[in-house]
């Protein structure tokens, strides 16, 4: 049913988890894909880098329809605001922020028509104790999502995709290290569908609001958590 043949589609964070899924169920539907990772691309919390990283990207597709920001860190150990450093709060903003910032800001400059998902969080829409860092940021990505949908309407669509646990690297160490299934039962209770999502689950959602079957919604936080948070 979703078709994107022709289509050329760019993914940040895209060898792993939400972002590998993602890039491989676009191309799946017929897009062209191009990813990027922190290894591979360098720190896109850096304006030239970013630039630099949009730019192969755009000159390896031949343009760009679909940008998918998905990149970002979520410092696995409990710290309260009171005694997070500097380096702590600049570090997870740059990651997830700054670059977010920067490669949207390449990237739109050499759209003429298209469609932008970002990906953000439960956190930023209800807070996350002791990882006000990571939670202040992905808050920042919906209120950037919003306001990007009517400064780039109506020629792009913007959308941002917020899931809530997802069973991915970057979560393992809330699961537990010792236990990694007990932490996993313990989060699932709380969930109203009963499981962890995969990155398959988010990367579906991800994959519709690119598709044109999503072409009248814009500015719009899609939910993908299994009904933990529900908020519209």
């Amino acid at each position: 049913m979703i078709e994107l043949t022709g289509k050329r589609a760019f993914v940040t964070g895209g060898t792993r988890g939400i972002g590998r899924a993602t890039a491989t169920l676009l191309a799946r539907a017929g897009a062209a894909v191009a990813v990027t990772s922190r290894t591979q691309g360098g720190d896109l919390g850096d304006a030239a880098t970013a630039q630099r990283v949009v730019a192969n990207a755009i000159n390896e597709l031949g343009g760009l329809d679909i940008l998918v920001v998905n990149h970002g860190v979520w410092p696995a150990d409990d710290v309260p605001l009171s005694k997070m450093s500097d380096a702590q709060w600049e570090s997870t903003r740059r990651a997830n922020l700054d670059a977010m910032f920067y490669i949207c800001r390449a990237a739109i400059a050499q759209m003429s028509s298209g469609t932008i998902v970002l990906v953000s969080s439960t956190a930023g829409q209800r807070g996350e104790a002791y990882h006000a860092d990571y939670a202040a940021t992905k808050g920042a990505v919906i209120s950037l999502t919003k306001s990007l949908a009517v400064e780039l309407a109506p020629a792009i669509t913007v959308n941002c995709v917020a899931p809530g646990w997802v069973d991915t690297e970057m979560s393992q160490p809330a699961f537990g290290m010792r236990d990694a299934e007990r932490g996993k039962r313990a989060i699932e209770a709380t969930i109203p569908l009963g499981r962890i999502a995969s990155a398959d689950d988010v990367a579906g959602p991800i994959v519709f609001l690119c598709s044109p079957l999503a072409r009248h919604i814009t500015g719009e936080i899609l939910n993908v958590n299994g009904g933990s948070v529900l908020c519209g």
